[in-house]
């Protein structure tokens, strides 16, 4: 079951002190931590009553759940902190100013945690802004576990407060805590917060299924209760009489496991074997193994359900030794036996192992090993979001699985695409540092620069005075570079030392063009504006080193001085007459999943059609707006609210038609309308409206279409007729 708050605190400030007490035994952080509390009380005479309660409330809840987790004073002091800047109460510069660098810099970690909320938008597009937010956010987790802690707490409060909220606010807020914040919950090994962030969001994503199974545990409480205290007893006196140092408690049960356990194995509730659960904590490792020949002495096992996590731990590091025994009157328990600091790894996880006494003294002195440690988890955390089909392929491709994290000799964390060389990691660090690069080591051992980095190593770049790069490092084949950041920086410095040569081959290049077309080196001046140049020679420069093509240049000077063809409205016209009466779909388009009942409608952005790709997006007070997954304006919305995307899917019931939009370019000639519009007639196309434009610039012409089509095949199958057309480079949806 979920966790309830343990205080609810008056407005009295009396209170909130002495109930600091129980956290706080120095006298000097109980005052410290009161004084954050006051502020609250000033900085709220600028707010409204109602929201200087909330803050007020959110940290006490931080506390209450940090301070038994065992995390420092000053994780206690960054999270209340947190809140005030998260709700934009204070700036970070003012933290600086009056509590000093380190818990600035504690609590700027903690608010780049929110980046975790993109990774719950699926099959979405990000951009590079939140792309470099999400890299950053990855990079103050391996600095920090603190900061992904006071997150974790913050999400656990937020989750008990929207309990009275309506529906859209709780499944937006469920959705992305059960895709992302639970498993990396779990992944960390934080038990305390695992399970209520669990049994929350499923209280709020499934609540008819949350409260059958609760009514199911309700029912045959007593009994169980009476039960478990039965056999704890049982259990205990049979260790005490082996003399195995070793205590027996009953162990809560979890509504989300509960009904996970039943999905996955396709149980019943009474065909559960951990319903009835008790755990075993010993003393010693050896205890452990002398508890479970006890168990199985006294109670007769179903090996199946044997696990010995402790021999073979959890990739989260959760050790254990589970095993399921027919209890009395034939009823399975299960048992669960570990250590006292099994336990303790168990309930929080890395937490267990960060101890911050010093402040970011602690942090800087955890040593190389437990960073690179620290940094594995996060990684196979993202493999858990992936697995359950909650990750984008934006970010595995941009910023987990395609990327490699290396150390540099002091520490520092650089992430670069998977693939990369130490010789990208030189550029990496800076452009000097790879044109004077002379040789490399990882971890001590010297390596060609052709060696392919791996998450964890620690590299090092041996330089020469001068920058010296080699051409040969352009080439592909022989696999010096990997990343295009470090190709570019390399072409940018050939460039400034081949400006000469460049200049005469782009000479050369114009005038034999120039020749074919009977056009002047007057004439390419013409040119140089288009392609944004200041002088002739820097165009020429620019068609030497391949940056400008010269068939642009050539286009370009062919629309300027040559006539253009004659206007297709005649055309135009007489295709736009003889477009049929818009037809009405029929029947629901798309099914929305897991989010009640919300109307949709169909984005008249995109326009999307049967077959595409598509994604919802909860509107306020419109229902769900249903939009192409490649759409820009769906990209702008989500960039500012992720947590309000939704699974949808075309119905298999809908057979109507739907609107939609096409472009087509093409070399600008005279009779291209016609010939594109003859293949929409044949092909008995409706087209509700058409446009065409042209650039004298480049000598292109732009048809613009609006028509209505039954699915995305017919689409894609006119699409590709029009691009048969003579002279059409592109045709495109728009």
């Amino acid at each position: 079951m979920v966790s309830v708050r343990q205080t609810h605190l008056q407005d009295d400030t009396n209170n909130v002190e002495q109930w600091l007490e129980q956290f706080c035994s120095d006298a000097q952080e109980h005052a410290q931590l009161l004084s954050l509390f006051q502020l609250i009380e000033t900085l709220g005479k600028r707010h409204s009553p109602l929201q200087t309660q909330l803050l007020r409330h959110k940290g006490i809840e931080l506390i209450e759940i940090l301070a038994p987790m065992n995390m420092d004073f000053e994780t206690l002091m960054a999270a209340i902190l947190f809140t005030l800047v998260d709700s934009d109460w204070l700036s970070l510069e003012q933290i600086e100013e009056d509590y000093g660098a380190s818990l600035k810099l504690l609590v700027s970690s903690a608010i780049s945690m929110n980046a975790i909320g993109s990774l719950s938008i699926i099959n979405n597009k990000l951009d590079g802004n939140q792309i470099e937010k999400i890299r950053h956010m990855l990079l103050a987790m391996v600095e920090d576990v603190r900061a992904v802690v006071i997150k974790l707490a913050e999400r656990v409060v937020v989750l008990r407060e929207i309990k009275n909220h309506d529906e859209e606010t709780r499944v937006l807020v469920a959705r992305e805590i059960s895709q992302v914040y639970a498993p990396l919950a779990n992944r960390l090994g934080i038990g305390q917060l695992k399970w209520e962030l669990e049994d929350l969001a499923f209280r709020y994503l499934h609540p008819t299924t949350y409260m059958q199974i609760a009514k199911m545990l309700t029912d045959k409480r007593l009994d169980r209760e009476k039960y478990i205290e039965d056999f704890v007893a049982l259990l205990q006196q049979a260790l005490n009489e082996n003399k195995v140092q070793a205590q027996v408690y009953g162990r809560p049960k979890h509504i989300f496991s509960i009904w996970k356990k039943m999905e996955k194995k396709n149980l019943s509730f009474d065909q559960l074997f951990d319903v009835r659960a008790v755990r075993v904590v010993a003393d010693k490792l050896q205890d452990c193994y002398a508890a479970l020949g006890v168990v199985h002495t006294q109670f007769k096992h179903i090996p199946s359900e044997f696990d010995d996590y402790v021999a073979n731990p959890k990739q989260n590091g959760y050790q254990s030794i589970h095993t399921v025994v027919v209890g009395p009157e034939g009823k399975s328990v299960e048992i669960q036996i570990r250590t006292e600091a099994m336990h303790q790894d168990a309930e929080l996880g890395v937490a267990a192992h960060w101890k911050y006494k010093e402040g970011a003294a602690g942090s800087k002195g955890s040593g190389y090993e437990e960073k690179i440690n620290w940094l594995r988890k996060i990684l196979q955390w993202q493999e858990d979001v992936a697995e359950s089909g909650n990750l984008v392929e934006e970010i595995k491709n941009q910023v987990f699985e395609d990327r490699v994290y290396v150390f540099t000799p002091n520490g520092a964390v650089i992430d670069m695409p998977l693939g990369s060389t130490v010789l990208d990691f030189a550029y990496y660090i800076h452009s000097q540092v790879g044109h004077k690069a002379i040789g490399a080591k990882v971890n001590g051992r010297i390596v060609p620069f052709t060696y392919k980095v791996e998450t964890a190593q620690r590299v090092e770049i041996l330089t020469q005075k001068e920058p010296e790069p080699k051409r040969d490092w352009l080439n592909a084949n022989l696999g010096y570079i990997y990343s295009q950041r470090a190709r570019a920086k390399i072409q940018t410095w050939f460039k400034k030392q081949d400006k000469d040569k460049n200049l005469a081959a782009g000479k050369e290049i114009l005038d034999n063009e120039l020749k074919h077309f009977d056009f002047t080196l007057k004439d390419a001046e013409l040119a140089v504006a288009r392609f944004n140049m200041a002088t002739m020679d820097d165009l020429l420069v620019a068609i030497g080193a391949g940056d400008v093509g010269i068939h642009q240049v050539i286009n370009h000077l062919q629309a300027k001085l040559n006539k253009q063809p004659e206007s297709d409205e005649e055309v135009l016209q007489d295709v736009l007459s003889r477009t049929h009466k818009t037809r009405k779909s029929k029947g629901d388009q798309v099914e929305v999943e897991g989010v009640g009942n919300l109307m949709t409608q169909m984005a008249k952005c995109c326009h999307p059609v049967a077959g595409d790709s598509i994604q919802g997006f909860i509107t306020v007070g419109k229902g769900i707006s249903v939009h192409r997954a490649d759409c820009e304006q769906l990209k702008a919305l989500l960039n500012n609210n992720p947590e309000r995307y939704v699974d949808v899917a075309w119905s298999s019931a809908y057979n109507g038609v739907f609107q939609t939009k096409a472009k087509v370019i093409a070399q600008d000639r005279s009779g291209l309308l016609k010939d594109v519009t003859t293949i929409l007639a044949n092909e008995k196309v409706n087209v509700i409206g058409m446009g065409t434009r042209t650039d004298a610039k480049t000598q292109l012409a732009t048809i613009d279409f609006e028509f209505e089509l039954n699915d995305i095949d017919s689409f894609s199958r006119l699409l590709h007729k029009i691009e048969q057309v003579s002279g059409v480079i592109e045709a495109k949806r728009c």
